[in-house]
């Protein structure tokens, strides 16, 4: 069984205290990172010491990180497939431009929208972790996902972060 801790829209600069607790708290369980962009800065990935990460960059991210993170990117587990990008545009139509993009893979991990969505269309996961700063409206939590991979087939679990942490 693979544990693949799924995070977007961190929107920082550094590798902060509180961030690195809140990764402890949230990953500290999962073998694989998938970033799905909005880092800002790619240095925060450091945070991940000792997990194999997966990021692609956002439209918010500086441009040392827009050139050293591609916009979007496959990667293979077993038999799975997963498709990651940030996205962009109006979020209302995301997932089909998302579709269009990744029409073979079993899962596309997506953020730019800083709203957690698990959905399946077809045959294939669609997963939004969501903000993991909290950056949404009104003040909401910071959001993050998990996703399973076993012998049965792929499992994703939306979490919200503490606010002890």
């Amino acid at each position: 069984m693979l544990h693949i801790g799924i995070l977007s829209d961190t929107h920082l600069s550094a590798c902060t205290d509180l961030f690195q607790r809140q990764v402890r708290h949230a990953f500290s369980h999962c073998q694989a990172i998938i970033h799905a962009g909005d880092l800002v800065d790619q240095r925060i990935l450091a945070a991940f010491s000792g997990q194999e990460v997966h990021a692609v960059h956002g439209n918010m991210c500086n441009t040392d990180t827009q050139a050293a993170l591609p916009p979007h990117k496959t990667v293979g587990y077993g038999r799975f497939t997963i498709g990651i990008c940030h996205g962009a545009g109006n979020r209302m139509t995301i997932e089909d431009r998302l579709l269009q993009l990744f029409p073979a893979v079993d899962c596309i991990v997506y953020g730019h929208t800083h709203i957690p969505r698990r959905t399946k269309i077809g045959n294939i996961l669609l997963l939004n972790p969501g903000s993991f700063r909290g950056t949404g409206r009104h003040g909401a939590m910071g959001t993050y996902a998990v996703l399973t991979i076993d012998e049965i087939g792929l499992s994703a679990s939306l979490h919200e972060l503490p606010a002890d942490v």
